[in-house]
């Protein structure tokens, strides 16, 4: 069983379905807590737009719905009823202060930390993903992966792909067009498939 992890009990589901074929890794774009509070209270308290699990930052795992529900989190109904969406704690894109050393997320959070900086989809700064954030995503997959049949293998990037509503195994939300930033370019796909096939 997976460490370090928190069932959350207060959100509703769209429906249920066991036929999962791929998991979609996303980013909280805010810090966990602040994500997670938003999703409980938005929408009257009927949030549409949930991910099965967020990762933060230190490898916690909060279990939002399980596996087998899913909600209206992308835009298509199969992808959504044949896909496991883990959302990591990540402020995604940034922007420089320029009149200090620091940056800001799109709802204005501060950021002072290490940045990683790639041109990407017209964006310089993001936030970097954790180490402990990708261990604890590797276990998570590969429970997942073991649970529900899918194959052990990830796109490796996140550039739009065409085809990948076919693609089974593990993809970002980025992969599936070019208005999406998630996951941004700091992750680290060599880290999650090396401990991936590791298994």
């Amino acid at each position: 069983m997976t460490e370090n992890l928190y069932v959350l009990t207060d959100f509703s589901p769209i429906g249920t379905s066991d036929k999962k074929t791929r998991i979609i890794l996303t980013e909280t774009k805010r810090d966990y807590r602040n994500y997670i509070r938003s999703l409980k209270y938005r929408y009257n308290k009927k949030n549409p737009y949930l991910p099965n699990y967020v990762i933060t930052k230190e490898g916690g795992i909060y279990n939002i719905m399980p596996p087998d529900n899913y909600s209206n989190y992308m835009d298509d109904e199969e992808i959504n009823k044949t896909s496991i969406i883990i959302s990591l704690e990540n402020l995604g894109w940034l922007k420089k202060n320029a009149l200090s050393d620091t940056y800001v997320n799109w709802i204005g959070d501060i950021y002072k930390g290490k940045v990683f900086e790639k041109k990407w989809r017209d964006y310089f700064f993001w936030e970097p993903y954790n180490e402990e954030q990708i261990i604890a995503l590797s276990k998570l997959i590969i429970e997942l992966c073991d649970k529900f049949n899918i194959p052990k293998k990830t796109l490796g990037n996140n550039v739009k792909y065409d085809g990948v509503e076919n693609f089974k195994g593990v993809v970002t939300k980025s992969n599936f067009d070019f208005i999406y930033k998630d996951t941004n370019p700091s992750f680290d796909f060599k880290l999650l498939n090396e401990l991936i096939e590791n298994d």
